[in-house]
């Protein structure tokens, strides 16, 4: 009877060990990947021109991300289009706001509204060109997409100086400003990723 209780105390202390074991070896590896997701994403935005940012806005994303060039690129490009298409809503509400602005200043507010749906519009074309990107047509397709995204930043650049030396109320435009600025520095990281993106599949034999 005690030999019995005696192998059977031993072997559940053997099971404890085992599952101890293992979940720290899973923790240790789920740790160790976080790590290198986050450590890949504050690598390749450091390539950027607004790193801080970069890293700010994607970091939350590194599960996902891993350490995926094309997923990189993709997740800051809806970051990208998700501030663009807010800003662009700002915007309209603004310009609906009777006695906002003098005439001049509403005419360049409308101009850009205009410029920043045209952005809206070609990031969405990247997004979807990008989910479609396939060995057989990747350079073609990464030409596009580094077409519509540059463009979106030339549009977004656009509306910015088409408020330069208009009358208007200071709060307003250093708003207006801040949000325009937000977006031109996550289109250009954008860009910045894609560009590193396309690189990599450059590189690869």
């Amino acid at each position: 009877m005690e030999g019995s209780f005696a192998h059977a105390l031993v072997a559940l202390l053997m099971f404890f060990m085992f599952s101890t074991n293992t979940v720290s070896s899973t923790v240790t590896t789920s740790t160790l990947d976080s790590e290198t997701n986050i450590e890949y994403i504050k690598t390749s935005c450091s390539a950027t021109i607004y790193p801080r940012l970069c890293y700010h806005s994607l970091s939350i994303y590194a599960s996902d991300i891993k350490t995926n060039p094309k997923v990189l690129a993709s997740t800051a490009l809806n970051i990208t289009l998700k501030a663009t298409k807010s800003t662009a809503r700002m915007m309209i509400k603004m310009s609906k706001i009777h006695g906002l602005m003098p005439k001049e200043a509403a005419a360049a507010m409308a101009d850009c509204i205009e410029v920043i749906g045209d952005s809206v519009d070609e990031l969405q074309q990247s997004i979807e060109e990008l989910g479609h990107v396939r060995n057989s047509n990747f350079w073609l397709t990464m030409n596009d997409i580094e077409t519509w995204v540059s463009a979106a930043l030339t549009d977004e650049d656009t509306c910015m100086d088409g408020f330069q030396g208009k009358a208007m109320n200071a709060n307003v435009k250093t708003l207006i400003r801040r949000h325009i600025v937000r977006v031109v520095h996550y289109t250009s990281n954008a860009l910045s990723l894609i560009n590193r993106y396309a690189s990599k599949n450059l590189a690869s034999p």
